[in-house]
């Protein structure tokens, strides 16, 4: 159960276990990705039971009428043999027979004539059988992978760019350097929300292709609609660039978009800086977030994961989690199999100055 909003609230992701010096010298934040349940949690396992070889030279007839009695559909990526982990062992090898699901036996250990009943193995070879502990899937992260190895040996095909990111090597030092320029102006907008009554949450879009910032928001839900979190607000404002929006911020000067991008992207030329009048845009500019990335200061709830996705945005980056959040604390919105967008997470950047706007505003007032 999450703790409640007075409580300190950490989320259980995966720490990297190596940070190249050079960074960790430059920045006092760590960026982590934010990995779907199947990816960020441990591998279940299914018990089994496997048995010594006896003889070597056996082993690939025995790996051969076992796999025939038993293949095990599904767990391709369990390997079939293993060397022996005890070294006062007299047998070198191990082999995993099945299931213990597919055994019929009330209590105890099975015997090798009760997996192979009527003689259809030669067991000549095998020793007794033992259970072991195996993973009902394949790993996907190499954590994942130490985790299921330890138990019995399998197959892992690695995603690199994951793999890079939870040792925190995915960005480069002057990507890290451009992160914490936007984040540091998603915290400046959440200070000016702030100052006008509005919850102390900030939100930069940036097309990160051209390095431009699309649009600088807060929270304005105590102001014209009780939706308007900071991300929604962002959302309006990308909108507002491609001749749509709804709300006016005249009121909220922290809230705002550049006219500059909008003239790279079209061929219409913006002579005002004010979101409030409706714009003539021609067609041609993408579907309002594609290929944009979200900064804000504190991670979205589930409302605005779930906007985010039908905007299409490309990446978000948050600073601190929510013990609400939807995108890695209490939901992960974003790595949904059933929906029909998905997008990159990531956490930590400037963490502490996030987690400290929310203190620091109050004091203020």
């Amino acid at each position: 159960m999450p703790p409640s909003q007075d409580e300190e609230y950490v989320p259980t992701e995966p720490r990297c276990k190596r940070r190249r010096s050079s960074d960790s010298e430059c920045f006092s934040w760590e960026i982590l990705p934010v990995l779907s349940d199947e990816e960020s949690q441990s591998v279940p396992l299914l018990q089994a039971y496997a048995a010594p070889v006896l003889c070597k030279k056996d082993t690939s007839r025995l790996v051969k009428e076992v796999s025939s009695f038993y293949p095990l559909p599904g767990l391709q990526h369990l390997r079939r043999v293993r060397p022996c982990k005890d070294d006062a062992c007299p047998h070198d090898l191990e082999i995993l027979l099945c299931l213990a699901s597919s055994v019929q036996k009330s209590d105890g250990l099975p015997s090798l004539s009760d997996i192979f009943p009527n003689d259809q193995v030669n067991c000549s070879n095998l020793g007794e059988p033992f259970v072991v502990h195996v993973s009902c899937r394949a790993p996907l992260t190499r954590p994942q992978f130490r985790e299921a190895s330890a138990h019995w040996p399998t197959s892992f095909h690695e995603n690199k760019m994951v793999s890079k990111a939870l040792d925190g090597q995915l960005f480069a030092k002057e990507e890290k350097a451009k992160m914490q320029q936007y984040m540091e102006q998603a915290i400046q907008a959440a200070r000016c929300g702030a100052a006008v009554g509005m919850k102390a949450v900030g939100a930069v879009i940036v097309n990160s292709s051209k390095d431009e910032v699309v649009t600088v928001g807060h929270d304005c839900r105590r102001g014209p609609n009780p939706l308007l979190h900071a991300s929604m607000v962002g959302i309006d404002l990308v909108s507002h660039t491609q001749g749509g929006g709804v709300y006016n911020y005249e009121l909220y000067p922290g809230c705002k978009f550049f006219s500059s991008v909008i003239e790279n992207e079209c061929k219409s030329v913006i002579s005002r800086d004010s979101p409030s009048a409706p714009i003539n845009i021609e067609e041609g500019l993408p579907y309002i977030c594609t290929g944009y990335d979200l900064y804000v200061t504190r991670e979205p709830c589930v409302m605005c994961a779930m906007a985010l996705l039908h905007s299409r945005i490309q990446r978000v980056f948050y600073g601190a989690p929510s013990p609400d959040g939807a995108l890695g604390s209490k939901y992960r919105i974003h790595s949904r199999k059933d929906l029909n967008h998905r997008f990159e997470v990531f956490r930590g950047i400037l963490e502490d100055q996030c987690r400290a706007l929310e203190i620091e505003c109050q004091q203020i007032h």
